[in-house]
């Protein structure tokens, strides 16, 4: 392995939804860590959430082997699947949240308090897979503080957290249980406007009404105010969403060469 260093890992979801996203947040990092590596890859938790364990070594194997090609002994990942799937599989890299290291390292002069004149009060939607991760959803609040939003907590938030309704596969094994999961979670919070921190949970909120933006909308986009729609639903256009992915990977590549 050459000489160790940070990466930055977007998942599957949220290079999906948004390049733009990813650019942005990649730029931001290599400010920071100017030896940023990158990976755009599957860590192969659906595959293991599916019980296909075989299928599931081999997809981590070809991961691990590409960090490890790149000297990479600390993924900064975006989601939370990707956080827990690398620190409870690999021997070799340390997967470090986004959400957790952006309080550490601070957000760009020119962002914060852009926020602070926005009528919107945000719901937070808690990841169901970070139920424990109380670091990483606070580092959530932080960003939404330090950005100069509202936030309205609902009693299904931090150890309380329910599913959004696509974890665990339901949507393709049970589209009907799934819809009626997230209706019930939208239905956990007062607010029009919902930000939540996985592309996944968007996509959920958004089908059942809710106005959601990922956190990284508020951090890089424009101002959310009353009124305001939140982006389209890509994830369920799957060409859009493949187009995406593939102009993410460019993005990864040229921020790392740059």
């Amino acid at each position: 392995m050459t000489a160790s260093k940070k990466g930055f890992m977007p998942g599957c979801s949220l290079p999906s939804y948004t390049p733009e996203g990813v650019q942005k947040t990649m730029e931001y990092l290599k400010e920071i860590y100017p030896d940023l590596g990158g990976v755009q890859k599957c860590c192969g938790k659906g595959t293991k959430a599916l019980g296909q364990e075989e299928k599931f070594k081999e997809r981590f194997d070809g991961l691990q082997q590409d960090m490890d090609d790149i000297g990479i002994d600390t993924m900064i990942v975006a989601c939370q699947n990707c956080y827990k799937t690398i620190n409870e599989t690999s021997e070799t890299t340390k997967a470090e949240s986004l959400w957790t290291l952006l309080p550490k390292i601070g957000l760009p002069e020119e962002v914060r308090g852009k926020a602070k004149d926005s009528d919107v009060i945000f719901a937070v939607h808690d990841s169901c897979s970070t139920r424990y991760e109380r670091e990483m959803q606070d580092g959530i609040r932080w960003i939404l503080r330090e950005l100069g939003y509202r936030v309205e907590e609902s009693e299904n938030s931090f150890e309380n957290a329910r599913c959004c309704g696509f974890g665990g596969m339901i949507v393709p094994a049970n589209p009907d249980l799934a819809n009626r999961v997230m209706q019930r979670r939208a239905d956990d919070f007062e607010s029009d406007y919902v930000v939540v921190y996985c592309a996944a949970c968007r996509a959920s909120l958004s089908k059942v009404g809710k106005k959601a933006f990922h956190i990284l909308d508020l951090l890089w986009g424009p101002v959310v105010h009353r009124d305001d729609d939140a982006p389209e639903d890509v994830l369920s256009k799957p060409a859009q969403a493949w187009i995406n992915r593939y102009k993410s990977k460019r993005v990864v590549k040229k921020v790392v060469k740059a």
